[in-house]
C-alpha cells in the first residue's frame, strides 16, 4: 500500500474542513492552547514509558505516533484560527536555524560520536 504524501497546506485545509463538518466550530484559542498542552503531556507520558525509566501501566499501549498526531492536529487548529500559514512559517524557521546554527552543532564536541 502506497503512502500518500500531504503538504502542510493540505493538512491545514483538511483540519479546517473537519472542524466545519464535524467539530461545529473551533474551540477558543485559549482552550486550544490548553488542549495542546494536554496533548504534549500525553506524548511525554508515552515517551517516558518507552524510552525513559517508567514502565507502561497494565492496559496501556505504546501510542507515540498517535500522540504526535494529536499534538499536530491541535497545533494546526491554532494555526488555522490565528491565520498562520505553517508552510511559510516552517520555511522561515528552517532558514533561521540554518543561518544561526550551520556550524554550531557540527562544532559541538558533545555531539561527536
Amino acid at each position: 500500500m502506497k503512502t500518500q504524501s500531504i503538504t502542510l497546506k493540505e493538512v491545514q485545509q483538511q483540519v479546517d474542513q473537519w472542524i466545519k463538518e464535524y467539530g461545529v466550530r473551533y474551540f477558543s484559542e485559549l482552550t486550544n492552547m490548553a488542549c495542546l498542552t494536554e496533548e504534549v503531556g500525553e506524548l511525554a507520558r508515552a515517551m517516558a514509558r518507552k524510552y525513559g525509566d517508567q514502565s507502561f501501566k497494565k492496559g496501556e499501549k505504546c501510542n507515540i505516533g498517535e500522540e504526535m498526531a494529536d499534538v499536530l492536529f491541535v497545533l494546526v487548529c491554532l494555526a488555522n484560527q490565528t491565520g498562520i500559514d505553517l508552510t511559510e512559517e516552517f520555511r522561515k524557521t528552517m532558514e533561521k536555524k540554518t543561518q544561526r546554527d550551520s556550524l554550531r552543532h557540527i562544532a559541538n564536541p558533545k555531539l561527536k560520536a
